[in-house]
């Protein structure tokens, strides 16, 4: 049971950061049409303030596109551009003084050093333990998967036929893949499959 409301939260969460980032994509689509609206007075320094305003305004519109690619994307890459693009916008827009762009200058690098150094590049999945005696059609309601199956298949018999298929030996940790997901015995009790791991790409 905990695994289902767990996973109906994890739904829910997920339907609120699109939420989020689609309202987010329609006030930038906003900004970006009066940029351009905007960009006929830009000669005019009497009408359009000036570059700068421009420049700063340019600087946020491409923040807010990160942060949009980071809510739905969901990796460490997406946060160090977001961090990236905040980062020159205050060296690039404040002037004031060279000891605060020293510091930006060295919070980039450091940015840098850290994406080289300490990001490890993985797989992101997500893994679920379900019952041998699950139906697979459920499974696949429930994980947004398509785990082709015969008839009223469970997941148990699935998997025995996809090893056998293949030649495989029934054992802990045996897997079929398919093209998004993996499927894993994770448990045998007394000679017979008991659970069943579906791993699935979150990328």
């Amino acid at each position: 049971m905990k695994k289902y409301f767990n996973l109906f939260l994890k739904d829910i969460t997920t339907a609120l950061e699109l939420v989020i980032a689609l309202i987010l994509a329609a006030g930038i689509s906003i900004m970006i049409v009066q940029l351009i609206v905007d960009f006929r007075n830009l000669p005019d320094l009497n009408t359009y303030p000036n570059y700068e305003d421009l420049l700063t305004n340019c600087f946020n519109l491409i923040i807010g596109v990160e942060m949009i690619r980071m809510l739905y994307l969901h990796t460490q890459s997406t946060a160090f551009e977001v961090l990236l693009f905040a980062i020159a916008r205050q060296i690039i827009i404040d002037h004031s003084n060279s000891i605060n762009s020293l510091i930006g200058v060295i919070a980039i690098a450091f940015l840098f050093a850290t994406r080289k150094f300490l990001f490890v590049t993985f797989d992101q999945s997500e893994k679920v333990i379900f019952r041998a005696t699950q139906k697979t059609k459920h499974v696949n309601r429930l994980l947004h998967v398509h785990i082709p199956y015969e008839d009223d298949e469970t997941l148990g018999q699935l998997m025995l036929r996809k090893l056998n298929e293949d030649n495989q030996e029934v054992g802990v940790g045996a897997c079929t893949y398919y093209k998004d997901f993996g499927l894993r015995v994770a448990k045998i009790t007394d000679g017979k499959i008991t659970r069943i791991e579906v791993i699935r790409s979150i990328q």
